[in-house]
């Protein structure tokens, strides 16, 4: 590869740059998004579920400290109840725990879809050196990263003493109330206070998102030189693209001079066009052009059709008009059926009266072309 160096990556990147960097798992991810998702749904369930958790515990508590005469004497009672605790909390809680992993596998997917890369698990030893390390600290990245973290430290402060100064006296107030009633109250405050904390942090996201898009596209810009080499890999040499271009357009050209000995008639222009044509009697098909040529390979296609004993026909405007309107093993248009159709009548008797020693038949005088077909060159 040329050196590049030097060079600014001001070209973006191409599509075979984006497709192996996503297979090495460098695609762009936003920590804040996920935090946030997490964090709003978390307090999304709990502000749903609060009140029914509540009341589950308080069952829970009225249950285990409610003890009969025989259970107080019992010395097992204790580590009986311990263990029911466990259990109920538990099965409590799971329902909760379920959705939260759920969404905590999800989230990530939000911002760059679902990748997995086993090379972006590999351990990278280059990361641990502490002298490579140093121009990191002051990089914009990390510049970026640090008032990130200072502007989230000072939101979430400044959303903890708005929300202080509103639910103080509410959380004074608990006291106050009952048992049943303090619980379920204090699970919807902490419910309510988690979700206003946390839709804070949509404001850090939404910073965040086309921060890490514009990063990782700036990380993937190449330079001009990185194109060109990525074009030459990518598209293969120009010259040997040209070689083998060559090699196809002659082996074409070898299996069309094939057909020409094959062909019943060539119209000729007669000499810079030759159009070989072929027609199958017993067939619904039309005539068929096999082969066809200007200047040297229109020679080559009448030197073969000579060898071959195929009947050579002079009839320029019908050359000129089959060679521009009709592709290399297609039908011949309808509009040339009937200037076609003379001269394979032609070649039929002509191939007749000399197979039973017959007078030629006489060359059809006017072999008209429609207009729409009429070409000077």
């Amino acid at each position: 590869m040329a050196d590049d160096s030097g060079q600014d990556k001001t070209e973006d990147p191409t599509g075979k740059r984006l497709d192996d960097s996503k297979k090495k798992g460098q695609i762009a991810r936003s920590k804040e998004l996920n935090t946030f998702v997490i964090l709003i749904t978390g307090a999304t369930l709990l502000l749903m579920m609060g009140g029914k958790m509540g009341e589950e515990l308080l069952q829970i508590m009225h249950g285990q400290f409610t003890l009969n005469r025989e259970e107080i004497f019992n010395p097992d009672t204790p580590v009986l109840h311990f263990k029911k605790v466990i259990q109920d909390g538990v099965l409590l809680i799971v329902p909760f725990i379920a959705v939260m992993v759920v969404v905590a596998l999800i989230a990530p997917i939000t911002m760059g879809g679902w990748n997995f890369s086993l090379e972006s698990i590999q351990p990278k030893f280059e990361k641990l050196d502490p002298i490579k390390g140093i121009p990191r600290l002051f990089a914009l990245k990390g510049f970026v990263e640090l008032i990130k973290s200072i502007f989230k430290f000072l939101l979430i402060l400044a959303g903890v003493f708005v929300l202080f100064n509103q639910v103080f006296d509410e959380y004074v107030s608990l006291s106050s109330e009952s048992v049943e009633q303090g619980i379920l109250h204090t699970m919807e405050l902490t419910a309510s206070g988690f979700l206003f904390l946390s839709s804070l942090l949509l404001l850090i996201a939404l910073f965040d998102v086309p921060y890490q898009l514009w990063e990782h596209k700036k990380q993937l810009k190449m330079t001009k030189q990185e194109v060109k080499d990525e074009n030459k890999d990518v598209e293969g040499n120009p010259e040997v693209k040209g070689k083998i271009r060559q090699m196809q357009m002659e082996a074409a050209q070898r299996r069309m001079m094939d057909e020409v000995p094959k062909a019943d008639v060539i119209v000729t222009n007669p000499t810079h066009f030759s159009v070989a044509l072929k027609y199958q009697q017993d067939s619904t098909s039309a005539p068929r052009v096999v082969a066809k040529g200007v200047d040297m390979i229109a020679a080559h296609i009448r030197n073969l059709a000579i060898g071959a004993d195929v009947p050579l026909v002079a009839a320029p405007p019908l050359a000129r008009a089959l060679y521009h309107s009709t592709e290399l093993n297609d039908e011949i248009p309808q509009g040339l059926f009937l200037a076609v159709a003379q001269v394979l009548a032609y070649v039929f008797q002509l191939k007749t009266a000399i197979e039973n020693d017959w007078d030629e038949p006489d060359f059809p005088t006017s072999i008209e072309v429609p207009e729409e077909f009429n070409t000077s060159q």
